[in-house]
């Protein structure tokens, strides 16, 4: 028996499949009684990201994680539901920033509300992460608060940008280490750690997630320049489009210019001006498509895939580690 989950990952043993279904089942009522308050309006604000779906990442990490000792033990399920209500509030937090119209194709809460409104949901929904994080334990509750202090360093390089004399690539890696990876690798963590399992193996696990987590995000990346939005459930090029500097235009622009390559010449001409106009937009898309920088994106994102399956090479086989070696192939389907 097959079930597909998010980025097509499958698992084919049944027991492993049953009891993926039941947790993350279990993590999505614990997410709906989460975000309810005593006050309508809260709930209406802090259900309203969760009403419009999630491929809910973090806790299949956490749940996979917990095969590697006791998926039953008591912590896991909370566990999701944490790192779950951090991502959630960190999307009402980053539409505010980015003056996101739509998340998830519905229109943001800023759009439909207001910033602070936002911004004051998204506290909600820390702080409800909080009072479950509470409950696991001080260990649960440091790792979690250094994770989110990643978190926040990394949202804040991005928003401060490379300093002079700063390498722009890697500060887009580093960027990409505290927004994304951080909770992903905290995810692997809890999962493994709250399940019992031996001390190298939850190590092992969190260095995966680290891999894996900064993969898929470039490969989002990737998704963004070459897909036709089905993937990305965003239209191609929107950050493009909003200069949003991501890792082909950052390898691109590394890369020297070739004056004999009149497409080269024009792509840096375009990347440099106004994309807004619709026109503009669709030449430097199918442009950057065709430029030896998407290929160097592609082999990049394909690196820290293979580095994160060579990390489950460390581990027994088993059914939940081939589920996550299918996470590893899920980053070369979405970077073609």
């Amino acid at each position: 028996m097959t079930v597909v989950g998010p980025f097509g990952l499958s698992m084919q043993d049944e027991a492993l499949e049953a009891d993926v279904r039941y947790g993350m089942a279990a993590v999505e009522e614990a997410l709906l009684d989460a975000t309810k308050s005593d006050t309508p309006f809260i709930t209406a604000a802090a259900q309203h990201l969760l009403a419009a779906g999630g491929k809910r990442f973090r806790p299949l990490l956490v749940l996979l994680a917990s095969h590697f000792g006791d998926p039953a033990a008591p912590g896991v399920v909370p566990a999701a539901l944490v790192v779950e209500l951090t991502h959630l509030a960190t999307l009402y937090h980053d539409d505010v920033m980015d003056e996101a119209p739509v998340r998830r194709g519905t229109p943001s809460a800023n759009a439909r509300w207001d910033n602070s409104v936002a911004i004051l949901t998204g506290d909600f929904l820390f702080s409800r992460a909080s009072q479950v994080l509470a409950d696991l334990g001080p260990q649960a509750v440091r790792l979690q608060a250094e994770a989110f202090e990643r978190l926040v360093t990394g949202q804040i390089l991005e928003t401060a940008g490379p300093r002079p004399g700063d390498d722009p690539v890697r500060h887009y890696l580093d960027v990409i280490s505290g927004k994304t990876s951080a909770l992903v690798a905290v995810s692997c963590r809890f999962g493994a750690m709250l399940s019992g399992a031996d001390e190298r193996t939850v190590d092992v696990l969190t260095e995966f997630g680290e891999r894996i987590g900064t993969a898929f995000q470039l490969a989002d990346d990737i998704l963004d320049v070459a897909s036709d939005g089905h993937e990305s459930g965003k239209t191609p090029g929107t950050d493009l489009r909003e200069g949003v500097p991501t890792l082909p235009v950052l390898l691109l622009r590394a890369m020297p210019a070739d004056p004999s390559d009149p497409d080269d010449t024009r792509l840096r001409e375009l990347l440099d001006g106004d994309l807004a106009d619709d026109a503009r937009h669709a030449e430097a898309l199918g442009l950057l498509r065709r430029h030896p920088a998407l290929e160097r994106a592609r082999r990049e994102t394909l690196r820290y895939a293979d580095e994160a399956r060579a990390l489950l090479g460390r581990l027994p086989h088993c059914p939940a580690r081939a589920a996550l070696e299918g996470l590893c192939d899920a980053v070369a389907v979405r970077t073609m």
